[in-house]
């Protein structure tokens, strides 16, 4: 549930109280882009990964890996990493302050298209800042940090604006460029020009060994340990696909201008999936199950054409309209769906949005980002993508290893294949330790080259060649055959392409806290609230007494001893605050329940189940109340159902 009139400030003033998380080594001043989670924070991600691992890695039956974070420069070099794994910054002319090159368009026209609404309202001056009544300022002009300068532009002017938007995310360093130059974009602090955008590799640096000489990187994901121990997992599953493996773990990746408390940092927790399937058959066995869900999605086509509209639609039909490419992605974008319903994530501000043309991977077939709408924006929390069978094959050509699955077919097949032979006698004394890499170079080529080669050398003459040393060779018909044969195939060999689920925790927990976060009105003041589901709240249940009386700490001791017993996470309060007091700190931590010791107790040992965000309760004895909060917790049972067969409790006891 949202809060009306939503206060980030209030909300991050409550994490802040109840230790959620706060920025690492703050005593030291901070570093910008790292976090500390306390003890609620802790709780709250534990929680989170349990449901995920339940609903992903143990209904799904995957098999989970734990890999090093430590990762060989050649490991990433071969992934495409070290030339690739980057974004696009650019500097402030003056004061030398950093920032983003998509994130810094972003905000100036984003600052740009308020200002216009405020013109367009009449609320001429500044809004956010001290001056309220200031006269309009010309767009592209200074615009300090928190303030939004009201102008009118042309409607074509604010339409280009949101056409940009849209398409944002397809623009490359030179075409971000010029929208800087060509809108004049300024730094948004300063309102200074800014540098053309250059690459900035994202990827923590490290050397591993005492020497230092083997350069290596903290991990940017934690994918590349699964594909490297693909012969391993499919060994382990019998050498069949399809199958997946997953994991959960920390990445590193050293973002240019962290912002955004948890949603851009540069250490965080990821859980990824890889699932492995033979190419030629993306079918799922279970997508019948799923076909019928509708997912609200942004599809490429619309980004575009600068919209930005959701087509709600069932997976089923998507798939079926190749607007979603196979059946395993659609049934995985659902099962994403489903995980970030069953936490708590309004389904309202959650949509996938499809990755355009110059954003999406070379090798990828097709992906979609799972994004959730918060005070920040639409942001990206879970990837979705056909990797196709890239990942596998660098690694399998730089290694060496066959990365491949053996498949027996039903019956052989013929085919005529251009074959070449090397003469070894000949071959590896003319060479010497040069043989190896020549012959990986003839190795490398396809069927048209070899037999262009093969006509080349039936003339009798020497052909130079230059291998991967860039070395030039030379060849001659005495060293190799080239000819064309029929092979007859008994197995069916093939590199499985892979589905990757990637989830970024750290964005999904603060989403689920502002999807989750709304005002109580009070005695006195509004109270925040948490309502966490309770497969995620931190805590499940508050016991408390009424007060500080001896005479009910025995109760006190006994629940909390049975409680611990059965599982569930519960802390003791008995502080010498009220009631009300000691209710509302927990609501903030997001307690499912709360179990009140009073006189009552005393007398007949019953005691009352509060829930946290109906506050209704009920009294019954200690036993069946343990009883129901089982049940409640374990989801057996709901509330709902609780009050229809117990009675509400109302009274209010005063101390004795």
């Amino acid at each position: 549930m949202a809060a009306p009139n939503f206060d980030r400030t209030e909300l991050e003033a409550l994490l802040s109280k109840r230790f959620f998380y706060a920025p690492s080594f703050s005593i030291y001043g901070g570093v910008a882009g790292l976090y500390d989670y306390g003890p609620t924070g802790c709780a709250l991600q534990t929680n989170l990964l349990t449901v995920w691992r339940n609903h992903f890695v143990l209904e799904e039956d995957m098999l989970e890996l734990d890999c090093s974070i430590l990762t060989p420069a050649e490991v990433l070099k071969t992934s495409g990493h070290v030339d690739k794994f980057s974004d696009f910054m650019v500097k402030d002319t003056k004061t030398g302050d950093i920032y983003r090159a998509d994130h810094l368009v972003k905000g100036v026209l984003e600052a740009r298209l308020e200002g216009h609404l405020l013109a367009k309202m009449g609320k001429l001056g500044v809004t956010g800042g001290d001056k309220k009544d200031a006269p309009a300022k010309p767009a592209g002009k200074k615009v300090k940090k928190g303030t939004v300068v009201a102008v009118q532009l042309s409607d074509e002017v604010a339409n280009e604006y949101q056409t940009i938007l849209a398409q944002l995310d397809n623009y490359d360093g030179p075409g971000l460029g010029d929208l800087i130059t060509r809108l004049d974009i300024r730094a948004l602090d300063t309102g200074n020009p800014v540098t053309p955008p250059v690459e900035f590799n994202l990827m923590f640096e490290s050397s591993i060994g005492p020497t230092g000489q083997l350069k290596g990187y903290l991990r940017p994901e934690t994918a590349q340990g699964q594909f490297l121990n693909f012969k391993r997992l499919l060994e382990f599953n019998n050498d069949r696909v399809p199958f997946a493996s997953a994991t959960i773990g920390k990445s590193f990746r050293n973002e240019i201008s962290p912002r955004a408390g948890l949603l851009r940092v540069r250490e965080f927790t990821m859980a990824e999936i890889e699932h492995f399937v033979d190419p030629l058959l993306k079918d799922h066995p279970r997508f019948a199950e799923v076909a019928d869900v509708k997912l609200r999605l942004l599809p490429a086509a619309t980004q575009l054409a600068g919209g930005s509209d959701i087509t709600e639609v069932t997976i089923g039909e998507a798939v079926q309209s190749k607007l979603v490419d196979n059946e395993t992605l659609g049934y995985f974008l659902v099962r994403i769906y489903k995980f970030l319903i069953r936490i708590g994530i309004n389904p309202d501000r959650l949509r996938f949005r499809q990755h355009m043309s110059n954003e999406m991977a070379h090798y990828a077939c097709d992906c979609w980002d799972a994004e959730i709408q918060s005070s920040y924006g639409w942001i990206e929390c879970v990837g979705c993508a056909d990797r196709s069978a890239y990942d596998l094959s660098v690694h399998a050509a730089k290694t060496k290893e066959r990365l491949t699955v053996q498949q027996p077919l039903p019956e052989p097949i013929i085919e005529d294949v251009v074959q070449l032979t090397l003469n070894k006698k000949v071959f590896g004394p003319r060479f010497k330790k040069a043989a190896r890499v020549v012959e990986d170079h003839l190795n490398s080529l396809d069927e048209s080259q070899l037999l262009a080669l093969q006509t080349q050398l039936a003339t009798g003459a020497e052909v130079p060649v230059v291998a991967g040393d860039g070395n030039t060779y030379q060849l001659d018909a005495s060293l190799l055959t080239i000819e064309r044969v029929q092979v007859k195939h008994n197995v069916r060999e093939f590199t499985p392409n892979v589905i990757e689920p990637s989830f970024g925790i750290g964005r999904i927990l603060y989403s689920l806290i502002e999807h989750s976060y709304y005002l109580r009105e009070g005695d006195d003041a509004q109270r925040g609230v948490l309502s966490f589901p309770t497969c995620v709240a931190p805590f499940k249940c508050l016991v408390l007494p009424l007060s500080n009386a001896e005479v009910f700490n025995p109760t006190v001791q006994y629940l909390a001893r049975q409680l611990r017993r059965l599982g569930i996470a519960a802390k003791v309060d008995d502080s010498s605050a009220s009631i009300g007091k000691r209710y509302a700190r927990n609501d903030e931590l997001g307690t499912s329940f709360a179990l009140t010791v009073d006189f009552q107790t005393v007398k007949d040992q019953t005691v009352t189940l509060r829930e946290r965000d109906s506050t209704q309760q009920i009294r019954q004895p200690v036993d069946q109340v343990l009883v129901i909060l089982k049940e409640l917790i374990a989801e057996e049972t709901t509330w709902k159902d609780v009050v229809a067969k117990y009675p509400l409790f109302t009274a209010q006891e005063v101390p004795q």
